[in-house]
C-alpha cells in the first residue's frame, strides 16, 4: 500500500489502506479538529522526537472490553492491602507529562513529544481527553489517560510509580466504564502486559465497524466528575 501524505485539509484516508505495519499517512498536524476526525476513523499519531508526524491504524488492533478485564489474585490482594486513592481528571497534565518520562529499564516514552503533549491537554480541555489517576497519600504514583468519544475510550498511556499503580487505573477505569455502559477501550498496540490484563486482539474491519456504531451513543459526561473517587474494584471481586 502507498504511504499517503496529508495536506491542509482535514481529512484522511480510509483506514483500510495502511500498510502492513499498520502506518497509513504522513504529516498534517496535531489540531484539534484533526485529531477528533483521526480517532472517529481509528486513526491515532504516533512518532517520535525528529521524525515526521505519522498516523497509524493498525491490524489487527488491540482492545479490552470493560466487562472482561482479568484481576489477577495478586492484584486483588495489592488493591485490598494498599491505600491507593483512585480519581478521575484530578491531574490530567501531572499524568500526561509522567507518561512522557523514561521508563524502567532506560526505554523512554520519546513518543510522547511536547507538541503531542499540548495537543491532548487541549483535548482535555474542551472535555475529550481525560486521566485516571492512582495515589499514595498526596503522591501521585501512577495513572493513564485517553480520548473518549460516545461508548468508546482509545487508551493513549499509561506510567507508574510504584509496583501495579498503572495496573490499578486501568482496572478503575474498566470498572467505571462498565458501570456505566461503555463498549470498548481501545488498546491501540498488542503487548504482554495487556494480554494479561484481558485484552484480546479483533481485526481492522471489526474495529472500525464497532467504533462507528459506539460513537454514536450520547453518554452522560457526569462520569468524568473530578470530584467523585473512584472505586478500583467492581462489586463482584471485593470478596
Amino acid at each position: 500500500m502507498p504511504l499517503f501524505r496529508l495536506s491542509e485539509r482535514i481529512e484522511f484516508p480510509p483506514a483500510w489502506l495502511a500498510r502492513s505495519d499498520g502506518l497509513l499517512c504522513i504529516g498534517g498536524d496535531l489540531c484539534l479538529e484533526r485529531l477528533l476526525l483521526a480517532y472517529q476513523k481509528g486513526i491515532f499519531p504516533w512518532f517520535s522526537k525528529n521524525e515526521p508526524l505519522l498516523w497509524w491504524s493498525p491490524d489487527p488492533r488491540l482492545v479490552l472490553f470493560p466487562d472482561t478485564i482479568n484481576i489477577s489474585r495478586s492484584l486483588k490482594k495489592k488493591i485490598k492491602k494498599t491505600p491507593f486513592k483512585i480519581t478521575v481528571d484530578n491531574a490530567f497534565e501531572q499524568t500526561i507529562i509522567s507518561c512522557s518520562k523514561p521508563r524502567r529499564g532506560g526505554i523512554e516514552g520519546t513518543w510522547l513529544v511536547e507538541e503531542m503533549i499540548d495537543a491532548y491537554i487541549q483535548l482535555h480541555k474542551h472535555g475529550y481527553a481525560h486521566s485516571i489517576e492512582t495515589w499514595h497519600g498526596n503522591a501521585l504514583v501512577g495513572g493513564l489517560y485517553g480520548v473518549c468519544l460516545g461508548g468508546f475510550f482509545f487508551g493513549e498511556s499509561m506510567f507508574s510509580l510504584e509496583s501495579n499503580a498503572s495496573k490499578i487505573a486501568l482496572v478503575a477505569l474498566a470498572t467505571l466504564l462498565k458501570t456505566h455502559g461503555f463498549d470498548m477501550i481501545d488498546c491501540q498496540v498488542t503487548t504482554p502486559h495487556l494480554l494479561n490484563m484481558g485484552a484480546v486482539e479483533i481485526s481492522r474491519d471489526r474495529f472500525l465497524k464497532n467504533l462507528a456504531s459506539s460513537i454514536a451513543r450520547k453518554m452522560n459526561p457526569s462520569i468524568w466528575d473530578p470530584s467523585q473517587p473512584l472505586d478500583p474494584l467492581p462489586q463482584n471481586e471485593k470478596k
